[in-house]
């Protein structure tokens, strides 16, 4: 049997693969402590909760617009006015399962074979294999070898091609936790704009941001960058809704609309009743955002402060998002436990079988010799986890350490 280019190109979800063996194991009894996929351990709030249970009591079960409900579409056109300073029309949103989907189709309607895409590396391991899929080749700018993890305009404007089509921004970042100043941002986005690349900004992670940093949105900087940014977001994060599968993107009319009309030939529509659900989130109460941003905020003093006792480690202190992203660099190439690590693949699979903690190698993120820990976990998991990961390393039979 042979199958099509894009069905060889496409690689399951290196977070979602390690998250389900984590899983197999427990349920076969084992004690894994998993820290692994990017999830909030929080419920969804009881307003939205309540918004989907009228939705399916009053008969809201058929199909809504291909790009999402007009209702829906309008109140992220709301939201994206009164938080992120962006005039987008109702008609310039689509509403899609997940800010995944939204990402992927709009990759489609700009995308060549041959087309390159920049991304800030460490980066979101679904976007490289996205942009594969497309059959364009994803290029890395590596930020590993800098202080804060962060890119310059310099490092940037060095990788660009008469083959680059497209940049994407993630601020704050999955897996690094790095946020970006507006001033940093606008450097970027400068430099992007000379070339005139389209700008792709994952703001996600928006409302999970620390240490008084005020989010900033790429395509509010200037009537250039409004024309040349496609701005994502969604609910999975912010509002503990993963499940529930609704993101959106913003942008020109006929980028929304081409996807739009791409996504009623692939899912007909996002579901109804998260819909529904989704209009509470952004429209109803925040209190539940804050709680679990003053949580997180206490969970990553906790794990970064324990991760930086460990011999071999280094781990900055995210600014956003819910990772800690340590350099274990130094741990590499030493045996343990008679298992020689020479990766972080193979520190990810050692630390699963050996001490039972799951967490996720930072090579598929385009970051070698780092490890990305969840801390949508509670404290005590927290506690446990560094406790595992010093034992761990403490198993090391090489001389000299």
């Amino acid at each position: 049997m042979r199958l099509s280019r894009l069905a060889r190109s496409a690689k399951p979800s290196a977070t979602l693969s390690i998250d389900a063996k984590a899983k197999r194991m427990k349920q076969q009894g084992q004690d894994v402590l998993i820290l692994t996929v990017g999830e909030p351990d929080f419920d969804t709030p009881d307003n939205v909760k309540q918004a989907a249970i009228r939705a399916i009591q009053s008969g809201y079960t058929k199909y809504t617009a291909a790009a999402g409900a007009p209702e829906l579409r309008r109140a992220v056109a709301a939201k994206l006015r009164r938080d992120n300073r962006l005039d987008y029309k109702p008609d310039q949103v689509l509403v899609s399962n997940g800010t995944k989907q939204a990402l992927y189709m709009i990759m489609l309607c700009l995308l060549e074979e041959g087309d390159e895409v920049l991304l800030p590396a460490p980066y979101w391991v679904s976007y490289a294999d996205q942009v594969e899929v497309c059959g364009a080749r994803p290029v890395a700018i590596d930020a590993t070898g800098t202080a804060d993890l962060k890119i310059t305009p310099e490092m940037l404007r060095s990788m660009i091609t008469p083959r680059s089509r497209l940049l994407v921004l993630n601020s704050p970042c999955n897996p690094s936790g790095v946020a970006y100043t507006e001033e940093e941002l606008r450097a970027i986005v400068h430099v992007a704009l000379e070339h005139d690349l389209w700008i792709f900004s994952d703001e996600v992670y928006e409302t999970l941001i620390y240490d008084g940093l005020a989010h900033a949105s790429a395509a509010a900087f200037s009537e250039e960058a409004y024309r040349h940014t496609i701005t994502f977001n969604g609910l999975s994060k912010s509002h503990a809704m993963t499940g529930w599968r609704i993101g959106y993107a913003a942008g020109p009319d006929d980028i929304i609309r081409a996807a739009s009309n791409l996504q009623s030939n692939l899912t007909s529509g996002p579901n109804s009743i998260a819909q529904k659900a989704a209009i509470e989130a952004l429209e109803g109460e925040q209190d539940s955002v804050a709680e679990m941003r003053a949580a997180f905020a206490e969970r990553r003093e906790v794990i970064v402060n324990g991760l930086n006792k460990i011999p071999g480690v280094r781990c900055l202190m995210p600014q956003g998002a819910f990772y800690a992203f340590p350099d274990c660099r130094e741990l590499l190439g030493h045996t343990y436990a008679g298992r020689k690590v020479d990766g972080s693949v193979a520190l990810s699979d050692a630390l699963l079988d050996v001490v039972k903690l799951a967490v996720i190698p930072g090579a598929p993120f385009g970051a070698e010799g780092y490890l990305r820990f969840s801390y949508a976990v509670s404290q005590s998991d927290i506690r446990r986890a560094l406790g595992r990961f010093a034992e761990f390393v403490a198993l090391t039979s090489d001389q000299g350490r």
